[in-house]
C-alpha cells in the first residue's frame, strides 16, 4: 500500500524548490506568506491552457490581464475585441465562453467568482477539470485535478495499462487519493508541475522523480509506454475556397462568422463551405463583382478532427462593389493578427505570392 499522505508531502517539499514561474500563480513562499491568488487569473489562465502549452498561453495571457485586469473589464469589452486579442489561440469556442462566464459572474455574483466547486460548474465554459482547478488553486479546496499531465503521472505511479480515455475515472480515482486536505492549491499545481517537467511522455527522469519509489511503472520497466491510448481515426480532408478581396481604397472585405460553429464569433474571409467530397474545389460563389484570380499555392491546415485544404481566390474590387455577404474593412483598421490562423494563412499566403524576391508588391497589397 501507498502512503498517500507521504507521497503528497514528498511533492510539496519537491514543489516548494522546483514549482514553474507562470505570470498567474503566485509561488508557494509567497503563498506561505499570506499572498492569495487572483481567481480571476487562475480561471482564465485554465481556459486558456486547454488544448495549448503553457508557452504559447504566456503571451496571450499577459496581453489580456493588461487590457482587462479584472473580471468586470473583461465582461464589458466588445466581443470583436475579445476575438480579436485571442485570435491564433484556436479553440475559439473559449474565447466566447470566456465572455459569457464573466458577465455571468458579473450578473450573478457581483463580480466575484465563487468559491463554491458545485457554483463554479453553473458558470458558462466551466467544466469538471476547470471547476476542479479554479476551486484547489484558487480557493485551496481539496480538489482533484485531472489534466493530461496528471493522467500520464497516475498511471506510472499505479502501472495502469487500461487505454484512454476508457481510463480516466480509476486515474481520477488515483487523483482523488492523493490530494490533500491541506495546500490542496500547491499540490495541484505540483502534480502538474511534475507531469510536465520529470514524469514526460518521452524519456521520463525516473532518476530525479520525488515519486521514484513508489513508482510501480518504474519499478516494472513500463514508464514509456504509458498512458495507453486508444488508436485514433484517421482525419477526414475537407475541401473549401476563401475569397481575398480589396478596394481600391485598401478596405478588404471580410465577415463575421457565425456564433456557433468552427471558428465562431471570429473575422474571416468569405468563402464556400468546408466539405469532404473528394473534389478539390467544391462549387462556390464570390463574394463580389470582380476579376478573381486563383491564387499560387494553397493553404493547409489541421483542426481536431479533420484537415483542410483551402483554395485562395483574390481580386481587386471595384470602389462600388456591394458584397451580397461580408462587409468593408477599411485598411487602417484592418489589423492580420485579428484573423483566426487558417485565415491569417491566406492573408500570409497572398502576400508571400505578391512579392516574389526582386519585385514590387502587386496593387492588390
Amino acid at each position: 500500500m501507498r502512503d498517500n499522505d507521504n507521497m503528497s508531502v514528498t511533492l510539496l517539499a519537491w514543489y516548494d524548490t522546483h514549482a514553474r514561474d507562470m505570470p498567474w500563480r503566485v509561488p508557494p513562499q509567497a503563498r506561505e506568506d499570506g499572498v492569495q491568488p487572483d481567481p480571476y487569473a487562475i480561471w482564465m489562465s485554465e481556459i486558456m491552457l486547454q488544448q495549448t502549452t503553457v508557452a504559447t498561453v504566456k503571451d496571450y495571457f499577459r496581453r489580456f490581464i493588461a487590457r482587462w485586469p479584472t473580471v468586470r473589464d473583461l465582461a464589458a469589452a466588445d466581443d470583436a475585441d475579445v476575438m480579436g486579442e485571442w485570435a491564433g489561440l484556436g479553440y475559439y469556442a473559449r474565447a466566447r465562453n470566456l465572455l459569457k462566464c464573466a458577465r455571468a459572474v458579473v450578473a450573478e455574483h457581483d463580480g466575484t467568482f465563487p468559491a463554491d466547486h458545485a457554483a463554479l460548474l453553473k458558470l458558462p465554459g466551466i467544466g469538471p477539470y476547470t471547476a476542479a482547478a479554479v476551486s484547489s488553486i484558487a480557493f485551496d479546496l481539496p480538489h482533484a485535478v485531472l489534466d493530461g499531465n496528471v493522467e500520464r503521472v497516475m498511471a506510472r505511479i499505479y502501472d495502469l495499462h487500461t487505454p484512454l480515455p476508457e481510463a480516466k475515472p480509476q486515474l481520477m480515482i488515483y487523483a482523488d487519493k492523493h490530494t490533500p486536505a491541506t495546500r490542496a492549491g500547491d499540490y495541484a499545481q505540483a502534480v502538474m508541475d511534475l507531469g510536465a517537467t520529470i514524469c514526460t511522455p518521452k524519456s521520463p527522469a525516473c532518476g530525479i522523480c520525488p515519486w521514484r519509489t513508489p513508482c510501480a511503472a518504474r519499478a516494472a520497466g513500463t514508464m514509456a509506454e504509458l498512458p495507453k491510448k486508444t488508436p485514433k481515426k484517421a482525419k477526414p480532408v475537407r475541401h473549401g475556397t476563401v475569397y481575398l478581396g480589396r478596394r481600391s481604397d485598401g478596405a478588404w472585405l471580410l465577415e463575421t462568422r457565425p456564433d456557433k460553429g468552427l471558428l465562431g464569433g471570429m473575422l474571416g474571409w468569405p468563402g464556400s463551405e468546408w466539405v469532404d467530397t473528394g473534389l478539390p474545389h467544391p462549387e462556390s460563389t464570390p463574394p463580389a463583382r470582380g476579376d478573381w484570380e486563383e491564387s499560387e499555392g494553397e493553404v493547409r491546415h489541421t483542426f481536431t478532427h479533420f484537415h483542410l485544404i483551402l483554395r485562395v481566390m483574390i481580386a481587386e474590387l471595384p470602389h462600388d462593389a456591394a458584397p451580397h455577404t461580408g462587409a468593408f474593412k477599411p485598411h487602417n483598421e484592418f489589423r492580420p493578427s485579428d484573423l483566426p490562423t487558417v485565415m491569417r494563412k491566406a492573408f500570409d499566403l497572398i502576400r508571400a505570392d505578391a512579392t516574389p524576391q526582386g519585385t514590387e508588391p502587386r496593387s492588390l497589397l
